[in-house]
């Protein structure tokens, strides 16, 4: 389930998944784009999903000498508002957090806290 958050009228959403080929978290920034309209007749469905991502973070889970690292992708210039840009690192920063003390426990798992 992504995290949404509305900054000056615009949407945004952060994201988690697992990269196998990476061996690594990632953590996506995107704007939030609006459901399918064919959502609207279910009370428990999204109004707003992640788009396309323009910033991820990239966070190794195998290896705790690899650093994380974050990458832009964007064809299109993106203004981050800086209490986005702030959130979205915060997510970062707990990502890093888990999969370091996931690693010292033993086990490479870093599985993603609920938000």
């Amino acid at each position: 389930m992504p995290d949404l958050r509305v900054h000056a009228g615009r949407h945004y959403a952060v994201q988690f998944h697992y990269a196998l080929p990476d061996e690594a978290w990632c953590v996506e920034l995107s704007e939030a784009v609006p459901a399918p309209v064919t959502w609207a007749g279910s009370p428990d469905a999204e109004t707003r999903l992640p788009g396309v991502a323009f910033l991820v973070a990239v966070i190794p889970d195998e290896d705790p000498d690899l650093e994380p690292t974050v990458h832009l992708h964007s064809h299109d210039e993106h203004v981050i508002p800086y209490e986005i840009m702030r959130w979205f690192m915060e997510h970062v920063a707990e990502q890093v957090e888990r999969c370091r003390i996931a690693f010292e426990q033993g086990g490479p798992e870093a599985p993603r806290a609920a938000s």
